[in-house]
């Protein structure tokens, strides 16, 4: 039968998305919109849809429109419920007056499917081999038994043929020695996640398993380092250093008594010999210390790594000098403070350096989840203890933000499974055990920071808390797991049983990021009270300390609000906004953007256009006279405010998407351009000025010419370049304020080269309205940039690309494929001869390897990508939007089967030209996540040969052990919940080569190994759930 459970997750998530519900009609499509599938009521038992709908009071209600038609709406979960209730509790018990709670569920911020930070990333944990019987499943219900832990895949040789493993025998001693020589020739260090690949590459053999559990102890054989990271199981491998040559004392050490070690002195010392003397050649002496201390200082600001072709630019902006030239040529010499990967093999230029960091052995980790340690930091209350919250797993967690009164410690509560659930069920059990009267054992001489069971004010609640302040016949208490203080009767007070000291309190704390300087700023605090205390929201965790870093997200609305963002806002002069009033005029206007939709930016005199240009200037010649690392962004985050260099200078920007760890796109909010950079590339405002900056609002004025025959968003290319070569450089515009949409704070104009601005019939307005410039073409994209090509051109202001306007295929394009002809866009250069890169390496038949799952259909067509080298795809993709976000557009010859690049939701892709629609969209396939999309062809540009190094990461796969067939719809449903968007390990049952990548095909097993006491097939998942869909029928 289909999972009534799943069907309700979606059916729920399509209601939330609509505030004034959907109707019975709609809610079939928006389903299928969103799942791929159709409500599959009658799989469940249901004769009708309205009849199922009937059936889950708990997710639907249904009401009668004014039409008459039947309107779906959201039902408010019971926990949620709960939630809101204890808010409305807390805001009495506080005489904030009534609750604020206006939101009951989230919609989930889009995370990546691949880490952003774009490091190397370890191997997954092995499955263990399972024979595959009868119809090459495995014993049956085996996906849920826990199996023994006596070997791995890697350990064992495979026939290919379905049969059981023979274990390969290798004499530990010949086994450290290859690893010896493997480590030889990566002498800048070595992730242990890429031992065992080489080590099948070079020997033919698998690495056995227990040869990396003893690596730390093989010091003979190698150096073990755990860089700075998140993740404790990430380590480096060095060659171990030769003691005859570290110093002349060390010959008095006696040797290591191993045999091995004697078969590879003389090799080595040769080795050691020639690398030495091409290093003398190349540079006649070692770095200099003091350069190799501030390349350090460098490399600890960038912990998610640094590209070393950023080095001497970053090096001479901050130090004010110049980095020695043979550095990038000769990077071993770095090898001693920093790990060294090459994502672009036939380009060290663009090699990406990782700081080397001794992590603290008494560094506290109690507060990371999924953290390796084995000791729980218990919290000494009473005579009791209590565990230490653990942070969730999620890159994005609901939260409800209880109250601030300071930015720096705000109390929130996690929202979820182990959490918010976990006290529900705690407070269920603790409502029962207290409700019997021989289990009341009044508490009837608390003492200060005594635990108690508390009867809650106007509700049957038993509460956790703990006992604040002791009066006459009152008593002050706090609600550890709902974080807020209340005055109560001493006779509401009961002794806490030591079964409900299990569960962490939930009531913890965060820090907001941005705000750390005004975190108790009045106006900072009232703006956060309105717009966060009393809601969920989603938590972005920056970094996970004891009190962790967090960027809160409102996304209840049609737009997500960044509340970190918003209460910066809070902060500014509106005495210092551009003017907005009709009928004003102002001369001396400088346009700064014209952008594709018709929308322009200026800069007319104000008092706080002056002001700012005050502040720009000190902040230069701060950053002029710094020769420190200090005002480097190491950690950027959507929202954050910082600088940038727009025309040679410093200028305020806000960083608005991050494409991994390296590269971002920001807003210059003064200018209203926005760019793609790298993170090298911004700087701190200094805080001698941090307050006058962030209270000096932006001064870019967004406009739109008046009384023209199209409205914004309807622009011609034409039109568009006509207007920026008219005004971008003319240095004395005027305007004259028609009308102001004070909701959007946009003003309708009237623009003039000239000071003649009495008259409209001479307006540029008038001019383009004359012009033939109007004959609509669908699918228009622009960027507000000129011809100019850098960044920092002293000269042009448009260098920068806009994004205010993308052209997004239409939702129904997807059903269009009939439409492909073989019309392609307008006549251009054909495409210079592209030499493709090579097929992606794949394991021997029966060996592993962990993939990403980007996309699955059904068990008969998914796609994979490698796990532990997505990180070169996530330094392409970066390098990617840096080089075709600044490059000039030009109009490309599309062809069926052409290989190019792609723009699709600000990223640029790798992609094969399926098919070119008659209305000007492009079929496309991702060769990298193996995505199926529609573009407009405007949004396409030539892949360059420098993107054509990393082979097209996209693997087309069918999953092993089921008979080919034709899958249902709640199969696949079952399918695409167990895999996608997940990292697996796939063993490789057969592949069908092709010439090219994206015709190639894999048969494959996947097991999730995510779960420590058990490995999970899909396999024995899929062909169970087609047994109990055939007996069921």
């Amino acid at each position: 039968m289909a999972d009534e459970e799943l069907v309700k997750k979606m059916v729920r998530a399509v209601l939330l998305s609509s505030r004034s519900g959907v109707s019975l009609s709609n809610l079939q499509v928006e389903y299928k919109d969103l799942t791929g599938e159709l409500i599959p009521y009658k799989q469940l038992g249901y004769a009708t849809l309205d009849a199922l709908l009937h059936s889950m009071p708990s997710v639907v209600k249904l009401d009668k429109g004014q039409s008459g038609e039947v309107v779906c709406h959201a039902t408010t979960g019971n926990e949620v419920t709960r939630i809101t209730k204890l808010a409305a509790r807390q805001h009495t018990a506080k005489r904030t007056g009534r609750p604020q709670v206006v939101n009951c569920q989230m919609r989930v911020k889009p995370a990546a499917p691949f880490v952003l930070n774009g490091e190397p990333r370890t191997s997954l944990r092995q499955p263990d081999h399972r024979g595959r019987l009868g119809r090459g499943g495995g014993h049956r219900g085996g996906h849920g038994d826990p199996v023994s832990r006596t070997g791995s895949m890697r350990d064992s040789q495979f026939d290919g043929k379905g049969g059981r493993p023979h274990t390969c025998q290798v004499d530990p001693k010949l086994v450290q020695s290859r690893i010896k020589e493997v480590l030889n020739k990566h002498s800048n260090g070595l992730w242990v996640s890429k031992l065992p690949p080489l080590y099948r590459e070079h020997y033919k053999q698998d690495l056995p398993n227990e040869a990396l559990k003893d690596l730390e102890h093989w010091t003979h054989i190698c150096s073990v380092e755990k860089p700075c990271s998140n993740k404790p199981q990430e380590m480096l491998l060095y060659p171990a250093k030769e003691t005859s040559q570290i110093t002349p004392q060390s010959a008095a050490t006696p040797p290591t008594p191993d045999k091995s070690q004697f078969h590879h002195n003389k090799p080595q010392t040769q080795r050691s010999s020639a690398t030495s003397k091409s290093s003398t050649l190349a540079s006649p002496r070692d770095l200099p210390p003091d350069v190799k201390q501030k390349l350090g200082e460098l490399l600890l600001k960038y912990s998610s790594g640094l590209w070393a072709h950023a080095l001497p630019k970053l090096y001479q902006d901050t130090y004010k000098c110049k980095l020695p030239e043979f550095v990038l040529d000769h990077l071993t010499l770095l090898s001693d403070i920093c790990t060294i990967d090459y994502p672009m093999p036939d380009n060290s230029k663009r090699a990406i350096l990782y700081a080397k960091v001794l992590e603290d052995e008494n560094r506290n980790q109690s507060g990371l989840a999924g953290s390796e340690t084995k000791e729980t930091v218990e919290r000494c209350l009473s005579s009791q203890t209590v565990p230490s919250l653990v942070i969730p797993r999620e890159e994005y967690p609901s939260v409800l933000v209880v109250e601030a009164s300071d930015t720096n410690s705000v109390i929130l509560r996690y929202i979820g499974e182990g959490y918010s659930k976990a006290q529900e069920k705690l407070e269920d059990e603790m409502r029962e055990f207290y409700g019997q009267d021989i289990n009341k054992v009044a508490l009837t001489s608390p003492l200060s920071g005594q635990l108690t069971a508390v009867h809650a004010e106007e509700e049957e609640e038993i509460l956790r808390a703990q006992v604040c302040e002791v009066m006459a016949d009152k008593v002050k208490v706090y609600y550890v797991d709902h974080g807020f203080s209340e005055v109560i009767s001493k006779s509401k007070l009961f002794e806490l049983h030591e079964k409900f000291y299990r569960l962490p309190f939930q009531a913890t704390k965060c820090k907001l990021a941005g705000l750390e300087s005004f975190s108790q700023e009045q106006a900072v605090l009232k703006r956060f009270e309105s717009m966060a205390t009393g809601k969920i929201l989603l938590a972005e965790i920056l970094e996970r300390k004891e009190v962790p870093l967090m960027v809160l997200y409102d996304t209840s609305q049609d737009d997500d609000i960044n509340i970190n963002a918003a209460c910066m806002k809070a902060l500014q002069d509106k005495s210092l906004e551009s003017p907005l009033k009709v009928n004003s005029a102002y001369m001396n206007v400088n346009v700064t953007s014209v952008c594709s939709d018709g929308t322009i930016y200026c800069q007319v005199p104000s008092r706080g256009l002056t002001k700012l240009n005050g502040i720009l200037e000190k902040t230069e010649n701060y950053l002029h006279s710094q020769v420190t690392s200090e005002l480097l962004v190491s950690r950027p985050f959507c929202g954050k405010n910082c600088l940038a260099r727009y025309k040679g200078k410093w200028s305020r920007v806000e960083i608005t998407n991050l494409h991994g760890s390296r590269v971002l796109d920001i807003l210059f909010v003064d200018v209203g351009i926005r760019a793609s950079v790298e993170v090298t590339e911004l700087r701190e405002i200094p805080p001698p000025l941090l307050r006058d900056l962030i209270s000096t609002p932006p001064q870019a004025l967004k406009c739109c010419l008046a009384d023209l025959p199209v409205s914004v968003g309807s622009w011609t290319p034409d039109a568009v370049h006509w207007l920026r070569d008219t005004v971008l450089h003319c240095s004395d515009c005027s305007l004259k304020i028609a009308k102001v949409d004070e909701s959007k704070r946009l003003a309708h104009v009237y623009l003039f080269t000239s000071k003649n601005f009495h008259d409209t019939s001479c307006s540029l307005n008038q001019q383009l309205a004359d012009l033939n410039l109007w004959n609509h073409q669908k699918d228009v994209f622009l960027s507000s940039r000129g011809p100019s090509k850098s960044l920092n051109a002293p000269t042009n202001p448009a260098t920068i690309h806009n994004t205010d306007v993308q052209d997004k295929a239409p939702h129904t394009a997807r059903r269009m494929l009939s439409l492909l002809g073989s019309q392609s866009a307008p006549p251009c250069s054909p495409p210079v001869q592209l030499a493709l890169p090579p097929l992606l390496e794949l394991p021997e038949i029966g060996q592993n390897m962990d993939v990403f799952v980007s996309v699955a259909c059904h068990p008969g067509h998914f796609v994979l990508q490698p796990w532990q080298d997505m990180y070169k795809l996530v330094d392409l993709m970066g390098e990617m939007i840096l080089h075709y976000n600044k490059m000039e557009e030009k109009p490309l010859k599309v062809e069926k089967n052409q290989v190019c690049a792609a723009k699709l939701e600000n990223n640029w892709y790798r992609v094969l030209v399926k098919g070119v629609l008659t209305n000007g969209l492009v079929s496309v396939f991702q060769l990298d996540y193996g995505k199926h999309e529609l573009v407009s062809c405007t949004q396409l540009r030539p892949l360059t040969q420098e993107f054509c190094q990393l082979p097209f990461q996209a693997i087309t796969a069918q999953l092993a052990g089921l008979k080919p067939r034709q899958w249902s719809e709640e199969a696949s449903i079952v399918f695409r919940n167990h895999v996608e968007k997940k990292p697996l390990v796939a063993q490789l049952d057969s592949v069908q080569e092709a010439s090219q990548s994206w015709d190639r095909k894999v048969v494959i097993y996947l097991v999730d190994t995510s779960q420590e006491e058990r490995d999970i097939w899909l396999h024995d998942i899929m062909a169970e759930f087609t047994d109990e869909m055939s007996n069921a029928a």
